[in-house]
Formats: structure tokens, sequence, C-alpha cells
């Protein structure tokens, strides 16, 4: 297999990590990549992941067979279909699939018309019928932006001239969805699927707040655990025979199954499980902490994927638990300054902790530049979440540039007191 992983995130530095242990792989490359997947594979600085005929042209030069597609902006643009009708495996959902992501109303309608629990909502294209729904309100709301947001397309707000400005913002070039807020605690649950089944791999919970104790400003998601430890047998199994199974005979009905991943962002409610939204892709940050878990060769698996033949796929994961920590720039997730120089004080052992690079680059030195808003994902496992909370707070002091933040309590809250 020749493997290209499209885009530039932590969450792709650990698909390049984790796909440069497999037996599988002859040739691995990374488009555009950055400072951290330049050590595992060849970067393509010059490729577009947008770009769906530049993503065919770089695999056919460099006789690319497979590609593992990390953000959701390609998919929603119709780059695994380019790749697939170009005769080249593509890991990641065709477009039409990938309205489930890139338009919530969309996936709204498709859970309400297929009985799939989930909040109630309203959908508006609107100000003044939005404007009348958020001043009447008797419930607490939540408002979403439609389409793609990065993660921070969401208001949680009981200032009603907040709320008001929101709305106003979205429908300018958007449809706006409001939702009944939901009570409980989130998880996230990711199923591989290859076109005709699915497997799901272990729960993971981020962390979306800027601030400690989940307060401040959405983010783009500011650290995150797996496995997640209140979810127990009884409710991840609810959450397969109410959510996921539902969903998946909902997409083979509508043809809209395809080869890659679905995320289920949930709500755990006294009433049980609630899919807040649906992703057709990996989460970042939750994909750096369920990476290292997953012991199974994963050139193994995406073959499997493209193949159709994951119902016989031998999945193993470790027992261990792995906790990840988001190092952010200065400002972030409002304006922040980029390159900033990165110095390293210690080093990772790679097979406990982990150092995944977020939109880095290196100067004509070498030096590692910062390039984003979120900068790296210091990940460890442990023997418990105490044991990797450990181990990744210790590791994130070996990680240092000017304005460097990170949340401190990543975690805690699945800790006893």
């Amino acid at each position: 297999m020749k493997v290209l992983v499209l885009g530039a995130g932590a969450r792709e530095h650990a698909l390049v990590w984790k796909f440069s242990l497999s037996t599988r792989i002859s040739g691995l490359f990374a488009a555009p990549g950055n400072a951290g997947t330049q050590d595992l594979a060849t970067n393509l600085p010059d490729v577009d992941p947008l770009n769906a005929e530049a993503v065919v042209a770089a695999c056919k030069e460099n006789g690319i067979t497979h590609v593992f597609i990390g953000p959701e902006e390609p998919l929603t643009l119709g780059v695994a279909d380019a790749l697939t009708e170009a005769g080249i495996a593509a890991i990641g959902a065709h477009r039409e699939a990938a309205q489930l992501e890139g338009s919530k109303a969309f996936s709204k309608a498709f859970m309400a018309r297929n009985s799939i629990p989930t909040a109630g909502y309203a959908q508006f294209t609107c100000f003044d019928e939005a404007s009348r729904y958020i001043k009447n309100r008797r419930k607490k709301i939540v408002l979403k932006k439609s389409g793609l947001a990065g993660g921070k397309g969401v208001l949680e707000s009981d200032n009603t001239a907040e709320m008001l400005g929101f709305a106003e913002k979205v429908l300018k070039d958007d449809a706006l969805v409001i939702e009944e807020f939901l009570e409980g605690f989130e998880a996230t649950v990711f199923a591989v699927c290859d076109g005709k089944t699915y497997i799901l791999l272990p729960p993971c919970a981020d962390f979306k707040k800027a601030g400690a104790n989940d307060t401040g400003p959405n983010t783009g998601g500011m650290g995150s655990v797996c496995p997640v430890p209140w979810l127990d047998a009884k409710i991840q199994q609810r959450i397969r025979t109410e959510t996921v199974e539902p969903t998946f005979a909902a997409l083979k009905k509508e043809n809209l199954m395809y080869k890659g991943i679905l995320y289920f962002g949930l709500m755990i409610t006294k009433d049980g499980p609630k899919v807040l939204e649906y992703n057709v892709r990996f989460g970042d940050p939750e994909t750096q902490a369920l990476l290292p878990l997953i012991s199974s060769d994963f050139g193994n698996l995406c073959d499997a994927v493209t193949s159709g033949a994951l119902e016989s796929f031998p999945l193993e994961v470790s027992g261990k638990a792995s906790l990840g920590v988001v190092i952010a720039a200065e400002g972030y997730p409002a304006d922040y300054e980029r390159q900033i120089p990165v110095q390293f004080t210690g080093k990772f052992d790679e097979k406990d902790i982990h150092l995944f690079h977020a939109s880095t680059l290196r100067d004509g030195a070498g030096t590692v530049l910062t390039n984003g808003g979120r900068c790296f994902t210091v990940v460890a496992e442990g023997k418990d979440i105490y044991e990797a909370a450990e181990r990744a707070y210790a590791g994130v002091k070996n990680v240092g540039f000017k304005g460097a933040w990170y949340r401190p309590d990543i975690g805690k809250r699945f800790m006893a007191e």
C-alpha cells in the first residue's frame, strides 16, 4: 500500500504515525502535512487538499493506492468521489453523504425522518422569524450554524442580545438551526464503515471549552480522553441499539453508505443517548487519544474498509487509557500570532507518550514554527486515566513557545474527588 493522508493537523499527524507502524506500507505521504509528518512521511506541501484534480494527479504521479481524508471540507467538496472515479481507494465519505456534517439542517432532517433520538429543533433562513423564536423561547436553547464552522459554530447562552447577534451573523450567508438544550454528558463514538457494515471503536470524550471547568468560548477541542470511564457496557449497548444501528439502517435505506468514518457526537441524558451531530471523519483531538489504543495493524484495517471486508476483520484494542492535552497559541480561539519558534526541552518516547504537531512548519534552519491556533497535542497512555493524565501533563512541559497555553484539567471531570 502507498498511502496519502490529506490534511495538516494533529489528527493527520496521528494518522501518519499510525500508518507508519503498519507492515503493509511501502510508501507514505501527507498533503500538505506539517513539521511532524515530515519526520515520518513525504510531505506534498504544494498539493491543496481541497483541489480534487490536484489530489488525483499527485496520487498518479507517486503511485499512491489509498487516500485517507482527514478534514471535513475536502469531503463536502467531493474529493473522495474524484478519487473513486479515478480508481484510487478513498477512505472518506462521498459528497452526498458528507452533507450529514456539512449541513446541520440536512442531518437534523435525516434524524427526524428516521426517528433517531436527538434534540428537538427548528430551522430558520429569515432573521425576523428566528428573532421571534428566540425572544419567545420558554426553554433553554442552543444556536448552531448549519454549515461547516470548524467546531466553533455553536452558541450556548441565556443572553438574548448575544443570541440575536449570533443569529444575524449566521443568517447573512447560511441557515440557522435552533435546538433544545440537552442536559447530561457528552461522548463521541466512531464507527468505521466499509459501505456494507461497520465496527465501533472505543468511545472518546473531548473538551471543547477554552477554559478550565468547561468555561469560556468554544474551540475546536482542547483535549480528549479514551475510553470514557462513565460509559459502562450497559450504556454502550444502548448507544449501539438506539443510535448507531438506526443510523446505519437509515443510511442504507437512503443510499448514503460509504467507506470511511462516521462520528456520533452524543449527549448521554437521563432518557438515554441522543445524537447531537454527525461528522463524516475522525475528530480532532479525539483521534490523537484513540489511535494509540488500536492494536491492530492500521494498514490492514484501512484495506478492509476499502475492500469491503470489515465483517471479518479482527479488531484488537489495548486495555489502556489514553489522554491528550492540546497546546494552543496565545489568543486562540480568536486572533493569534503565527510562526513562533518552538523549543523542545525533553524527548517523547513514542511508546507511551506521543507528540502530534498541528499546522507546524520548519524554517530554513530546521526550527519548528507554529502555524495555527492549536499547535500540538501531547498524548499519553497509562493503566488508567490518572496515570495517563500524569504522563501527558509531564510531556506538555517539554514543549514551549511564546504565549503557549493549555487547559490544566483535561480528564478531571472523570476522576473521583
